[in-house]
């Protein structure tokens, strides 16, 4: 689709928060994946479901996949919650999975609360030595 990350970031929150104001708090988790690539889709955005995303180890072998929520136009990881609040384990979950993928961007987004919950994070590997740089939780530098 050619939007840069900000901008795709943006549009999924919107829509995310589009649908925690119709559907609200209290379903599985299940729905809100369904209606968020159904409403992704339908926005013209690339999406896939369950994704599988290769895990590396620090040497680059191949240890394994997990599968992503959604992952949007190939490059946004969304990882939903329905929980009464996200935690720092939420946190810790989707900045792994970033590390160990290889990939660069996420959303975490929580369903399970009254208040609209998401947070954006940013991964990258430094260019030099391969040592990684610091995590970043970008929702404070309007990422």
């Amino acid at each position: 689709m050619g939007l840069n990350i900000k901008d795709l970031a943006d549009r999924v929150r919107q829509i995310a928060y589009d649908i925690h104001v119709y559907h609200g708090h209290g379903h599985l988790e299940k729905v809100y994946e369904n209606t968020f690539a159904h409403r992704l889709q339908k926005s013209g955005l690339k999406v896939k479901q369950q994704e599988p995303i290769t895990v590396y180890d620090e040497n680059g072998a191949i240890v394994g996949e997990y599968f992503a929520d959604l992952l949007v136009e190939d490059t946004l990881i969304i990882e939903l919650k329905t929980a009464k609040a996200l935690a720092a384990e939420h946190e810790a979950q989707v900045l792994g999975y970033l590390k160990s993928a290889r990939k660069e961007h996420a959303l975490l987004i929580n369903f399970g609360s009254y208040k609209f919950e998401t947070r954006k994070f940013a991964w990258s590997q430094s260019q030099r030595h391969g040592i990684p740089k610091t995590p970043i939780n970008s929702e404070y530098l309007g990422i």
